[in-house]
């Protein structure tokens, strides 16, 4: 068992990361392949991303999964809302019987600097210059808000997404005394929604986490 990290949101809502150590054959003792994948390592994250849904709530109905058109995977009857996430031999799972969730989880590297003129508005560059957050460093803030947007992203669900102009923070980013993370963000669609993005960082593999449940 590799249970990396468990987080029970509320009553409702939970979310785990999952370190894998397994091989396949322990995984397909419960799930199975929804589609073919060759690559052995995308293989094994594909089954232990949803291998930990069912893990997080035994009766989540694994075999129900559908894939939309815009290849998010959900439930037809949307008895649990989902979202889930792997990086190299970690995947990360969000259910909720309650609420819309999205998560996301990323290995901080300098990939993310060298695509944040993607990503970053003018107004997220701003309000990342007024967090007062000397704990970490201008790369780890970039993974915290690529992470975010990604979250955010498979929330919304529906495609159509511009990362720049659609999704913006809306104020400073905080850490709790707990130690998490708080991200204010504003999503500019139809409607302007307000949002708050959580996020951690496991410093020692340097991991990030968000996710966000509404």
């Amino acid at each position: 068992m590799a249970l990396f990290y468990q987080h029970n949101i509320n009553e409702t809502t939970r979310l785990g990361i999952w370190r894998i150590e397994e091989p396949e054959a322990f995984f397909f003792q419960k799930v199975s392949l929804q589609r073919e994948i060759t690559h052995p390592n995308k293989r094994l994250q594909h089954l232990a991303a949803r291998w930990l849904l069912q893990y997080l709530f035994p009766d989540f109905p694994y075999d129900e999964i559908t894939i939309a058109d815009t290849r998010k995977p959900f439930l037809p009857g949307e008895q649990y809302h989902f979202s889930i996430s792997h990086t190299g031999k970690y995947a990360a799972a969000i259910v909720s019987s309650g609420q819309r969730v999205g998560l996301d989880i990323e290995l901080v590297s300098h990939k993310i600097a060298a695509i944040s003129h993607k990503f970053l508005h003018d107004r997220d560059i701003y309000f990342m210059n007024e967090s007062n957050l000397p704990d970490y460093s201008y790369l780890e803030l970039l993974g915290f808000m690529w992470s975010a947007k990604e979250s955010l992203f498979k929330w919304y669900s529906l495609g159509g997404i511009d990362f720049k102009e659609n999704f913006q923070l809306d104020g400073p980013i905080t850490e709790t005394a707990g130690g998490e993370i708080q991200m204010p963000f504003l999503f500019k669609k139809e409607l302007p929604i307000k949002l708050n993005i959580k996020a951690a960082l496991f410093e020692e593999i340097s991991l990030v986490l968000s996710w966000v449940a509404t």
